[in-house]
Formats: structure tokens, C-alpha cells, sequence
């Protein structure tokens, strides 16, 4: 029986996201079928909305009800960290250690490519911690010093990049080829500069907006990974460890201000510290289904201990042409 989400069945809650619970017994994908409209319509006034009691078990569900939300899946690509791909746009949570929490970030915003909505199911939920906190990207950008954000907005961000075998993605996990012609088309078409290693490894740089309207209602959104990709976000002994391995220069990742002037870890904490104060959690129960909108709304995960399974779906592709970014994309 197909079934719609009316203003009685969420929660009113103060903060997001909004939660939807599904009568016990219901088929995920024919709920999934009956509430497309509601769920849309919940994610553009919440910018995020949780769904409790839907019973996914496994990543075959994820993808069915994905499937049946009629959105375009996003083919992932400069991943950060390795991840499993179980189908067309969905894959496992990144690889990052569970002692060390994820800081906020919009996934994949240093791409000329991201996902417009994404969707996180929980097969497992963990013992303790893992929630994943979510941030409105409007008020975060209204609650920064004027002045950072205006140079922001003024200059880009810069993310530098070095691949190797040893941390992080590969350039064949990233690039999904490890034929050195492709990786390069890539590059050039997406506006990254790139330059091969003695080694074989791979140092990339890329200018991208930090700023950008969203092409729903053309609210301006801070929409970056300026802090979650800077050194300074590292835990002290990793970041030790990183720069003692490949010097300063070779870290796996960091940003740096567009024109490429470093960016001092009294920003980098001022602006976790910003989205900590915006910051709302809820944690998770197995079953779960969040679907986040993910230009409007940021997204941490806690550190966690236990046997925390969370299927990530990326869908709705999105270029930076749709959100009016404020710089012109490219290297510097």
C-alpha cells in the first residue's frame, strides 16, 4: 500500500533534522515508493531528515530504496579514503579510524561533480559515540568573522593533494584508473593542476569556491572542507607522524587559502569550533535512514567504539555552475 508523509507524522522539533518514523512491518522499498514526495518536500524545509524504524539491513536495501527516491546515483570520484562500492552510488562509510572523530565537511564540495543528497543508512549501530552531526551551512557562514569569510569568498580555497600506496585513497581508488593518460584527462578536465613523483605518486592542487548559493532558494552556504582537510584538524601525534614521513609538502591532504597563503591553526579551530556550536546529533539505532541535503547541510561522525556499520548512497549530481559559486574554478 503506498503510503505519504503528511505534517502529522514528523516530529516538530526546534533543531534538525526532522524524523519520520515508519509504522512497524512496512516494506522499505514500498515505503520508499509512497513517501518520494513527502521526503522531498521534508528535506527541502529541514535540509536533513531522519527516518526511524525502516529496517534496512543491508546495502542491496539501501540501493533499492534509493532507487525508488527517483534520483540520479553520483559516481564517486578523488575520494580522500578508500571506501567499498556495493552498487552504482553506494558505497561503505570512508575508512577513518574509529578512535578520531570526522570534523565537518560537505562531501566531495573540492569536486566539480558532487551529490546534491545523500543518504546514510545504519545496518549497525556502535556501542558507544558515531553519531553523524549535522550543521546548517547558512548560519555557520553567518556566525564566521565577516573578514574570513569575505576572503573566502574573495580568494577560493585551495586543496593540495599527494597520493601514494601507503595512506589515504590511491590514485586508482580516486581516479578509478590507474592508467597515468586518463588520470591526467581527469585532472585537465576538472581543473586540477597535477605533477608526478620520482616514486609514482601523484601531488595535485585545485582552487575551489568556499562560497556558494543554493540553487533552491539561492541562500549563500558555506560549502567547503577548508577545515576537516587542514593539517591542523589532524590529531597532534598523527600530524607529527605525517610530516616526520613525507615532510610538510607531502602530506596526504591540506587547503591553504586560494592564493595559497597557509592557513594558521587559530582558523582552522576557529572554524570547528563554529560548526561545534551549530552542531546537532542524534544518535544512531540500526535501521536508520538519514537523507541530507548536502549543499545546505554539513555532516561530522563522532569517534566511536563497537561495530558501527553506516552505508553511505550519493545521488542528484550537482556542478558548481548550479550553485553560483563566488570565484572562477581552476589552479591558481
Amino acid at each position: 500500500m503506498e503510503m505519504t508523509v503528511s505534517p502529522l507524522d514528523r516530529e516538530r522539533e526546534p533543531v534538525r533534522p526532522a524524523v519520520l518514523r515508519v509504522p512497524g512491518g512496512a516494506d522499505p522499498v514500498g515505503w520508499a515508493a509512497g513517501a518520494r514526495d513527502g521526503l522531498d518536500a521534508a528535506v527541502a524545509e529541514h535540509g536533513a531528515v531522519l527516518v526511524r524504524g525502516l529496517g534496512l539491513r543491508d546495502p542491496e536495501g539501501v540501493a533499492a530504496v534509493l532507487g525508488q527516491l527517483a534520483v540520479e546515483p553520483v559516481v564517486e570520484r578523488e575520494s580522500f579514503a578508500p571506501r567499498q562500492t556495493y552498487s552504482p552510488g553506494v558505497h561503505s562509510s570512508s575508512a577513518w579510524p574509529p578512535n578520531q572523530p570526522m570534523c565537518m565537511h560537505h562531501e566531495l564540495s573540492y569536486t566539480l561533480g558532487f551529490p546534491g543528497l545523500l543518504l546514510f543508512a545504519c545496518l549497525s549501530e556502535p556501542t558507544t559515540g558515531g553519531a553523524t552531526g549535522l550543521a546548517d551551512a547558512a548560519e555557520v557562514l553567518d556566525a564566521l568573522p565577516r573578514e574570513l569569510t569575505e576572503r573566502f569568498e574573495r580568494e577560493g580555497w585551495t586543496l593540495t593533494r599527494s597520493y601514494n600506496d601507503e595512506i589515504g585513497a590511491t590514485v586508482t581508488e580516486a581516479f578509478g584508473t590507474d592508467d597515468r593518460d586518463a588520470v591526467e584527462r581527469y585532472c585537465r578536465d576538472h581543473a586540477i593542476s597535477f605533477a608526478w613523483q620520482p616514486g609514482g605518486g601523484l601531488r595535485t592542487e585545485q582552487r575551489r569556491s568556499a562560497v556558494v548559493r543554493h540553487p533552491a532558494d539561492g541562500r549563500r552556504c558555506w560549502f567547503n572542507q577548508i577545515a576537516f582537510l587542514n593539517e591542523w584538524t589532524l590529531a597532534p601525534e598523527v600530524r607529527e607522524y605525517l610530516v616526520d614521513e613525507y615532510g610538510p609538502d607531502g602530506l596526504p591532504f591540506n587547503t591553504r587559502y586560494g592564493d595559497g597563503e597557509a592557513i594558521g591553526e587559530d582558523v582552522v579551530q576557529l572554524i570547528n569550533s563554529v560548526y561545534e556550536e551549530h552542531t546537532v546529533r542524534r544518535p544512531w539505532e540500526a535501521g536508520d535512514l538519514l537523507l541530507v541535503d548536502n549543499i545546505r547541510t554539513a555532516h561530522s561522525r563522532e569517534a566511536y567504539e563497537g561495530p558501527r556499520d553506516v552505508v553511505v548512497a550519493m545521488a542528484s549530481p550537482t556542478g558548481p555552475e548550479i550553485c553560483s559559486p563566488t570565484i572562477e574554478e581552476g589552479p591558481r
